[in-house]
């Protein structure tokens, strides 16, 4: 017991010695590299502001482009109600989009652009758009998709049929969300080509197919019955 006693005091001298030499090395380290750990700090809440910074200012250039987009698609809107005195103002609205707008709002603004563009007679211009937007790997596939589907529609009855097959075919398999409109046009296709009995058995298809919009059915329903089918 005696024994026990005499090492204690030992313990906590060993003890202090131990804290006085780790005290002694986190100042020397402290000295040498405390300007370094204040500037990484600093620079840590100097990034998180600027992080929130750069955060704010894209949702107000967003919202500044939802705004601009909005006034655009109205003046469309009022070219394809009739009046095409506002034309001009709607292509130049839409055409700065395409080339200052992120690329959701420019995606859009050219697709708009190119319909607005054929409806007016300019298939050149609205094929130009269709083109850039299909070949844009930063647009979403899904409008990257709906342009080859409007280029193609609008180039069924003059355009190469190996050309309109080739960029149609890919959106017909069941996993595209236009297949159906695209074997419409495929159907379409075959019929200018004089593939009567197929473009039937594809129309037919989709006349009875419950999936598809009740505008397709029909479409496809009353071609079937001026074809005899």
């Amino acid at each position: 017991m005696a024994a026990k006693r005499r090492e204690a005091p030992l313990v906590d001298i060993f003890d202090e010695v131990d804290e006085e030499l780790r005290a002694e090395r986190a100042g020397k380290l402290l000295k040498r590299y405390g300007g370094l750990i204040v500037g990484l700090a600093l620079l840590t809440v100097a990034a998180a502001g600027a992080w929130q910074g750069w955060r704010w200012y894209q949702a107000k250039q967003d919202a500044a482009f939802a705004l601009e987009y909005l006034a655009a698609l109205r003046l469309a809107d009022s070219v394809a109600a009739g009046n095409a005195a506002n034309g001009p103002a709607a292509s130049a609205a839409l055409d700065r989009l395409s080339e200052t707008a992120p690329v959701g709002y420019r995606t859009l603004a050219r697709l708009r652009d190119a319909a607005l563009k054929a409806d007016s007679g300019d298939l050149a211009g609205a094929t130009a758009l269709w083109n850039q937007i299909a070949a844009d790997g930063a647009a979403d596939p899904l409008l990257r998709d709906l342009a080859n589907l409007s280029w193609a529609g609008h180039s069924l009855d003059h355009g190469d049929p190996a050309l309109i097959e080739g960029r149609l075919l890919p959106l017909a398999t069941a996993s595209n969300p236009w297949h159906l409109l695209a074997e419409e046009q495929l159907a379409l296709l075959d019929l200018r080509l004089g593939k009567v009995d197929q473009a039937k058995e594809a129309l037919r298809s989709l006349a009875q197919d419950p999936s598809a919009p009740d505008g397709v059915r029909g479409r496809a329903s009353g071609l079937l019955a001026r074809l005899g089918g």
